[in-house]
């Protein structure tokens, strides 16, 4: 199974450890990076494959909330 993000799918900021949005990086920052929420990701499933680079990963939920990447 092969996953990709929809067109419409929302993006967030990510939030420090009291839940508050963390401060925008200074300008100068050259990567871009996003947040992306695991349930945006799984959409309802258990598991899903991703392909990176080639190679196919599986990001799987446990009953206990935790996130397990395989390859």
């Amino acid at each position: 199974m092969s996953f990709a993000l929809p067109a419409s799918s929302t993006l967030s900021q990510p939030s420090s450890h009291n839940g508050q949005p963390e401060a925008a990086a200074p300008a100068s920052r050259s990567d871009s990076s996003c947040v992306v929420d695991s349930t945006e990701l799984l959409r309802g499933q258990k598991a899903v494959d991703i392909v990176h680079n080639g190679s196919t990963y599986r990001l799987q939920a446990t009953r206990l909330g935790k996130l397990i990447l395989t390859k």
